[in-house]
């Protein structure tokens, strides 16, 4: 913050309001303005520079929506947060706000402590650095047009408190996205948490969530360890029923029942979400309730898949080359022309995860730092280029020879089912694990001469064994 003192525009017409609201600012050295009207704010803000603006929804002459849309309208350069005090348990008016671009509300009667944490947080909001521009994570470089449209939401939702929900296909980099947002805003210097919902077992979310015992021990809850920063739900449409209840009710209240310690925890938290799925779609299901779906819903973003994307792949490609060199720390990979063109050509259903994955595949098993299109695992299913010294859909590295062509295509048809894999990762796992376990069968367990029949060093066969968790 500047040297000079904060100052604050409160919009309120009962005078007690505004007299406890200017003596809680009072006490942390804010000077409070007070305008008792929609056309009083007005005047105020066309005459003098605010740091935030708090305004209750009732107002003599209209409600504190139209200051809401007052301060949106205002240059760039006098841009403030703005956060409204609402009727106890009016969620709708709360949420109108938050789309209209209010970073946060409190209801009445106004608990002092929370309103502290509300200015505090206004305050930190409003400081230049995270009005700044931010350096983007490896992955979300590039010049496409998708990409570029992407960071600058990030930007700009990272301004706000609001509860933002993620949408995207698998591995399109939703939880990354989260994490941007996160540390790109005011709370950047308190904790991010991820839960990712459908790889925990129903029974243990509700103790790991809001506390309790978790495998003979007592935890305090993910939403107590969060407190102050973000809490990203992944996958947030796999929530059961009973906990998105629980989960609506901590949000509405900022505070749950710790069933850990028996005490009540005041939140002090931001809340994030992503699905794969449309939630939409879920809601009119019945599986997801539509009131905590319009609560999480109040900011949407889209996260790009990678080949809307392709001429970012290079650049990407380089930036992950170069992270699994220096966490190797062997000689830095390079991709050859071809083998950049054969990914520029594939569909990427498995996205950011995907390429990673390929890369990752492909330097691990390759005998040179530079990679060629002959090294990469790519399903036949997406047409490669074939030029000089690249195979189609090259998966011999882990062939043995003794498997014929038909049997490989009757067994591994190139498709990737949902039906019949949870991931990619697990589709192209199988392929391997089946060509290891063909070649150490044919060779009596001989993992030397079996690393032979593969075509790869047996270091890349053990450093294989070890990932698909068959060293036994």
């Amino acid at each position: 913050m500047a040297d000079r003192q904060p100052i604050a525009l409160v919009v309120d017409d009962e005078p007690d309001i505004c007299n406890l609201i200017s003596m809680t600012l009072q006490r942390m050295d804010v000077r409070a303005d007070i305008a008792m009207s929609v056309a009083e704010a007005r005047r105020r803000l066309a005459e003098k520079h605010y740091d935030f603006c708090l305004t209750d929804m009732r107002l003599p002459d209209g409600d504190g929506l139209q200051v809401v849309e007052a301060i949106q309208e205002l240059p760039a350069d006098r841009a403030l947060p703005v956060a409204v005090i609402t009727a106890h348990g009016n969620m709708d008016t709360a949420i109108a706000a938050l789309k209209l671009g209010a970073f946060d509300f409190v209801s009445k009667p106004v608990n002092l402590e929370r309103l502290r944490n509300l200015v505090q947080l206004a305050l930190r909001l409003n400081e230049g650095r995270f009005l700044a521009r931010q350096e983007f994570p490896a992955l979300f470089q590039g010049q496409s047009d998708a990409i570029q449209a992407l960071r600058v939401q990030i930007e700009k939702i990272a301004r706000s408190d609001a509860p933002v929900h993620i949408t995207g296909e698998a591995g399109s980099g939703k939880e990354l996205a989260a994490r941007c947002i996160h540390d790109q805003g005011p709370r950047c210097n308190r904790a991010f948490v991820p839960v990712h919902c459908a790889t925990i077992p129903a029974e243990q979310l509700e103790p790991l969530l809001f506390g309790g015992p978790i495998q003979s021990e007592r935890a305090s809850g993910l939403l107590q360890t969060a407190n102050g920063g973000t809490l990203y739900f992944d996958d947030v449409t796999e929530l059961p029923q009973d906990i998105q209840v629980k989960l609506l009710r901590a949000i509405q209240e900022k505070g749950f029942r710790s069933a850990a310690t028996g005490e009540n925890i005041k939140l002090d938290i931001r809340i994030l979400t992503g699905s794969r799925k449309p939630l939409t779609d879920e809601v009119r299901a019945g599986r997801f309730r539509s009131d905590l779906y319009y609560l999480i819903n109040v900011i949407e973003l889209a996260i790009p898949p990678l080949r809307e994307r392709r001429e970012d792949i290079p650049l990407l490609t380089r930036n992950v080359l170069r992270r699994i060199s220096s966490e190797s720390r062997g000689a830095a990979a390079k991709a050859s022309q071809d083998a950049v063109l054969a990914l520029q050509t594939y569909s990427f259903p498995g996205n950011l995860r995907e390429l990673e994955n390929i890369l990752e595949r492909a330097v691990t098993l390759g005998e040179s730092s530079t990679l060629y299109a002959r090294d990469l695992v790519i399903p036949a299913a997406s047409p490669i280029p074939c030029n000089t010294g690249t195979r189609q859909n090259d998966l011999s590295p882990l062939i043995p020879p003794s498997v014929s062509t038909g049997t490989l295509l009757a067994a591994y048809p190139g498709q990737f089912s949902s039906s019949d894999f949870e991931t990619l990762d697990d589709f192209l796992q199988s392929i391997e694990r089946e060509a290891i376990e063909s070649a150490l069968g044919e060779t009596g367990g001989n993992k030397t001469a079996a690393a032979e029949k593969l075509g790869i060093s047996f270091r890349s066969l053990r450093y294989r064994l070890k990932k698909l968790n068959m060293e036994e």
